[in-house]
């Protein structure tokens, strides 16, 4: 029996309802968000998640914690599983980032591997901490179904580090929609993607809600 890695994004914030760079900024999820999150724990309150691994900010614990209260088990806290630091980007559109900080900004939609937001972080760095975390994990359980509660950019950032497409194109070739959840299953040949994007869970009306 191999280890399957269930990796769920948070449910939507105002920041993913209405587009705007968030990664430090720690807001609770919309009345949308917790009924997404619900959502997710009644659909998997019986799967026998061996542990449950959630980024610390409050939208990720949020997210877990009807699941965790419906399957009696603790959430395990880990910093490597924050999202990205945009840095002075925090809160703010594309379009005022373009304005305000054109060269990085231009820097960064090219790769934003190795460049980072204005005073924030770069996606290599993201993948360090990320990659910590799923070795901690990978120590600590050698098969069955773990999940993993995180965002949007470190999802996508540790899928492609995962199946070895460069990080620097994570924004393009890597598409995570609010409460989607991406499956990953560790064989002896390596890690294969087995569902991306996937919001089965959610009820109809939710599971076509717009948002980045």
């Amino acid at each position: 029996m191999s280890l399957n890695l269930y990796l769920l994004r948070h449910g939507e914030t105002e920041a993913s309802f209405n587009g705007g760079y968030c990664g430090r900024m720690d807001p609770d999820l919309t009345p949308i968000g917790h009924e997404m999150a619900k959502d997710f724990a009644q659909a998997y309150r019986d799967h026998p998640f061996e542990a449950i691994y959630v980024s610390p900010m409050l939208r990720t614990r949020m997210t877990a914690r009807p699941l965790c209260e419906l399957a009696g088990v603790d959430m395990q806290l880990r910093d490597g599983l924050r999202e990205l630091d945009f840095g002075d980007w925090e809160g703010k559109s594309p379009d005022q980032v373009n304005r305000e900080h054109p060269l990085d900004y231009v820097r960064w939609l090219a790769d934003a591997g190795w460049n980072a937001p204005t005073g924030g972080e770069r996606g290599i760095d993201v993948a360090r901490r990320a990659l910590a975390v799923l070795d901690e994990i990978q120590q600590e359980h050698t098969s069955g179904d773990v999940l993993v509660v995180s965002h949007k950019a470190t999802i996508r950032i540790l899928t492609c580090a995962l199946l070895g497409i460069d990080i620097g194109g994570y924004r393009d070739r890597i598409g995570i929609s609010v409460a989607s959840l991406a499956v990953m299953e560790f064989h002896d040949n390596g890690p294969r993607l087995a569902r991306l994007g996937d919001r089965s869970h959610l009820r109809e009306e939710l599971r076509h809600r717009p948002g980045s």
